[in-house]
């Protein structure tokens, strides 16, 4: 008995559904980046600067800017930048200082 083009057609499409995402699990991820960035932060009143950036399987980190203000009393609140890497494997975040970054270093 040979497999109809059509059967084999419908397998297909059963397959890579399979592998798809859900929804609801791409918004699981993008809560656990944001509220694992927030966490870590050093600023007072920690929120996401835009959406993260999703690194490919290869490399495992997602990247989500992070703005708030300075805790320090001598930056007297100053806006600040930080970068923050969610590793999806270990679901742990870090992150580091941006503001001096985003802007081109005097020549």
């Amino acid at each position: 008995m040979k497999p109809t083009p059509l059967l084999l057609l419908a397998l297909a499409g059963f397959a890579s559904q399979a592998n798809a995402s859900s929804t609801e699990a791409w918004n699981a991820l993008d809560k656990a980046v944001i509220d694992s960035c927030v966490k870590v932060s050093q600023l007072k009143n920690p929120k996401p600067a835009g959406a993260a950036a999703l690194f490919d399987d290869t490399v495992g980190f997602n990247a989500l800017l992070i703005k708030g203000q300075y805790k320090q009393a001598f930056m007297k609140n100053k806006t600040g930048t930080e970068l923050c890497l969610y590793d999806r494997k270990t679901k742990k975040a870090v992150s580091t200082e941006w503001d001096n970054l985003t802007t081109r270093p005097k020549q």
